[in-house]
């Protein structure tokens, strides 16, 4: 038995340096590994990653496309500055599944119908990007993530051999609504993502670009097909389901974002209700809320101008996330009253009032959860735009 093991290490050692000569064997197979969501929001949208095993061999190896380094020098300014460095990660087929085995979430695998040459074809890009020069590359999570990767692959192995499928698959979505349809809308990831990223989520998606979810992923693999010896043939010519489990789905919590944001709206409106009997105004709400929705907007603006992100630019949460707002927050401490504040106020009026043309247009969908904040800000800024316009100018 060490004898064995020792001849596999040696055997490992060899494949290692000499990968582009190391044919694999006619009981190869060629698969698209499709694991299932997981409880941490990172992990929502599940993953995928491609299997080569060969057991003549003793070849059993994964390849995966979502590893990353938090140790990588200057890791953390570059995940904010949008130059998100991913690698493709190559290692034991038991160790991937172990910690999905580990975490109880599902893996199933689909066997490509290819000929020899076209396996080993696969086996020779992946070990090529495998190796430590190539590995590397700029992640996005949209465009060119785990499993876009696996869609690429297979094209540019398979060329004109190959037709994708949109069968049984809902069409006619943005990349937002087939986001939106992996997180559940009423917790905070898909509030925090949703404010993030501008309207360029929100353009209609080719069913092919679907696949940036593994989800997308296995459905059209499994009803895609390609031409071998002019023929029409599966593209997948088996499926099994490797650990077999429960789909777990994210929870909402007790504190989530439309209770949290209804009871501030409520708590708002009512200090509203009372300054207008009284005509006088709440400093402390009016800083909140100014000081808030203009730190937010500044992130926008910071994800929008000054980062790599692609799916930052072009966002109409700037409507109520309005970054000038945090100097007029800091003006309103001085309890001075200006001319140009109820002018000030009546814009904010127009800007949110523009946000339902924004929404229901399809121009960008923005996080549902915040309307009640929506109905806070318009009502407030009605409030101290005519405050403002019947009260005196102090100096």
């Amino acid at each position: 038995m060490k004898k064995k093991y020792l001849i596999y290490l040696l055997f490992l050692f060899l494949f290692n340096k000499t990968t582009a000569q190391v044919n694999l064997s006619t009981y190869a197979e060629v698969s698209i590994i499709t694991a299932g969501p997981g409880a941490e929001l990172y992990e929502a949208f599940g993953h995928s990653a491609i299997r080569i095993k060969d057991p003549m061999l003793q070849l059993d190896l994964i390849y995966n496309y979502g590893m990353f380094d938090f140790s990588a020098p200057n890791f953390y300014s570059n995940f904010t500055k949008g130059k998100l460095i991913y690698k493709l990660g190559r290692y034991k087929f038991d160790y991937f599944l172990r910690s999905y085995n580990q975490n109880k979430r599902w893996v199933k695998q689909q066997v490509l119908n290819l000929t020899g040459e076209e396996k080993q074809a696969f086996f020779i890009y992946l070990e090529r990007n495998a190796s430590p020069n190539n590995a590397s590359y700029f992640y996005d999570p949209y465009f060119n993530n785990c499993a876009t990767k696996l869609r690429d692959i297979t094209q540019e192995v398979l060329n004109d051999k190959i037709t994708w499928s949109n069968k049984n698959i809902e069409t006619e979505l943005s990349f937002r609504q087939l986001m939106n349809k992996e997180i559940p809308w009423n917790t905070w990831g898909s509030f925090g993502i949703n404010l993030a990223l501008g309207s360029k989520l929100d353009r209609k998606a080719e069913y092919k670009e679907f696949m940036y979810l593994p989800d997308y992923v296995y459905s059209i693999f499994k009803n895609s097909t390609r031409e071998l010896e002019n023929k029409k043939i599966n593209l997948t010519k088996k499926e099994t389901t490797i650990l077999e489990y429960k789909e777990l789905k994210q929870t909402i919590t007790i504190f989530n974002p439309l209770l949290i944001f209804s009871i501030l709206s409520i708590i708002g409106l009512f200090i509203t209700f009372i300054n207008f009997k009284n005509n006088t105004r709440s400093i402390i709400l009016d800083f909140i809320l100014l000081f808030t929705t203009g730190g937010l907007g500044l992130l926008i603006i910071f994800l929008w101008l000054f980062t790599d992100h692609s799916t930052t630019p072009n966002n109409f949460n700037i409507l109520w996330a309005f970054a000038p707002n945090i100097i007029l927050a800091l003006l309103l401490i001085k309890k001075r009253k200006q001319g140009w504040f109820a002018k000030y106020f009546k814009f904010l009026v127009v800007l949110i009032a523009s946000i339902p043309f924004i929404w229901i247009s399809g121009i960008q969908l923005l996080p549902l959860s915040v309307l009640p904040l929506l109905i806070l800000f318009l009502v407030r800024y009605l409030y101290l735009s005519k405050f403002y316009s019947t009260n005196p100018i102090s100096r």
